[in-house]
């Protein structure tokens, strides 16, 4: 990608620093975050195989069928533990969290708190 805002440039760079460090295999899958300014999006990936095991977003139907959030921090909590039990229900209860170059914070840190409360580990 070939952006010239100077925030997503230094985003991307962090997420290339951090994708040399974390791999998602299959015994332990990645758990990628993207927040938007309107919308996030998890996803739990297998890298060995080039795989979306498990996804949730702001965006699906299931989302879009529960009452409105206080807050974006809220939803985005209620998105960790969707994704933390979609992924429970296929096996996978151990992940690697991968924040995407994004600080750990806000939107980010709730994600990965709902996960854990529904049962991830990490």
């Amino acid at each position: 990608m070939s952006s010239t805002n100077p925030k997503e440039v230094a985003r991307i760079k962090r997420q290339t620093r951090i994708r040399k460090k974390i791999r998602g295999t299959g015994e332990r899958p990645r758990l990628s975050v993207f927040r938007s300014a309107r919308h996030i999006y998890a996803q739990v990936i297998d890298d060995t195989a080039g795989a979306t095991l498990v996804t949730a977003s702001t965006v699906e139907g299931a989302f879009k069928e529960q009452s409105k959030f206080e807050s974006k921090t809220a939803a985005a909590s209620f998105i960790g533990k969707l994704v933390a039990e979609r992924a429970m229900e296929k096996g996978i209860k151990k992940v690697v969290f991968d924040r995407n170059g994004f600080l750990y914070h806000g939107r980010v840190k709730a994600i990965s708190q709902g996960a854990r409360e529904a049962g991830l580990e990490f």
